[in-house]
């Protein structure tokens, strides 16, 4: 009998320490840290050669940064001649477009930028103009590369609404934008801006204090431009959106309408702490 009891406590003993082995080491692991997120950076690749009939030569490769709100794209290049000793500077410019999935996601001038369309693999195109200092290198061409960005969309700060997307010629039709703050970092301010087609006869009037007809010509001049408006916001605030509503008076010929907005960010007295956010285009039809 003895033995037979020491056997059974035994057996129940380990069987209730088999429950705890199994869980115990949940009870005292830790979920890995998260990682730091990707911080903006600028991605290069070889984009082609570019050659010239008495020997000039370009290697042209392409770049794109990622991270931030816009993609800033250039076109590097360094150039020279067969046989020559000459140190050459060189200067590119062009255009660009970047696709992905079978179409277009950005495009724009070299250098120039684009709003950032987040992560993913990129093929570049790039039609160029090289030119060196001092002359003797002048070339054109098309160069490609596939680029592959990996840092996520920044998050949104800021969006703008409008209530209509299309316009009439020789009428007047009543627009409602509304300017959204989404983040708590930055402040209030922001500069929201209108511009319809110039020589088409649009005119663009509100009766929103905060807005003004931009104002041209040099002092004393008070000419204005009637086809576009500037309002300088104060109070965005998350969860406080600001409305602004504009009159737009088109004549016979069509116009569309763009916005934008510009918004400070907060990096203490950095010179470069703005951003800029391309609003909704009210096309004419």
């Amino acid at each position: 009998m003895p033995r037979r009891s020491t056997g059974l406590r035994t057996l129940l003993m380990g069987a209730a320490a088999l429950p705890l082995a199994l869980v115990s080491p949940a009870w005292g692991g830790t979920d890995p840290a998260p990682s730091p997120p990707e911080p903006p950076s600028t991605l290069c690749a070889p984009a082609g050669t570019l050659h010239g009939a008495h020997g000039q030569h370009a290697v042209v490769s392409l770049c794109a940064g990622s991270g931030t709100p816009t993609m800033a794209v250039s076109a590097p290049a360094t150039c020279g001649q067969l046989r020559s000793a000459v140190r050459y500077t060189c200067r590119t410019s062009g255009t660009w477009t970047a696709e992905r999935d079978g179409g277009t996601a950005a495009s724009g001038t070299l250098p120039g930028s684009g709003q950032y369309p987040g992560p993913g693999t990129y093929a570049f195109t790039a039609t160029v103009r090289v030119r060196s200092a001092p002359e003797g290198v002048d070339l054109q061409g098309t160069v490609r590369s596939t680029l592959t960005l990996t840092a996520p969309r920044p998050k949104v700060t800021h969006g703008i609404e409008v209530d209509r997307s299309t316009l009439r010629p020789d009428s007047v039709t009543t627009l409602t934008y509304t300017v959204h703050r989404h983040s708590d970092e930055g402040d209030g301010s922001a500069r929201f801006g209108l511009i319809a087609e110039e020589g088409t006869g649009a005119e663009l009037t509100t009766s929103d204090p905060r807005c003004v007809n931009p104002l041209v010509g040099r002092h004393p001049s008070q000419d204005r431009l009637p086809h576009a408006l500037d309002c300088a916001l104060t109070d965005l605030q998350p969860g406080h959106p600001d409305t602004v509503v504009v009159r737009v008076a088109l004549k016979s010929r069509c116009s569309t309408v763009v916005s934008k907005l510009g918004y400070w960010m907060p990096q203490g007295q950095a010179l470069y702490t703005g951003g800029m956010l391309a609003g909704p285009t009210v096309t004419c039809g």
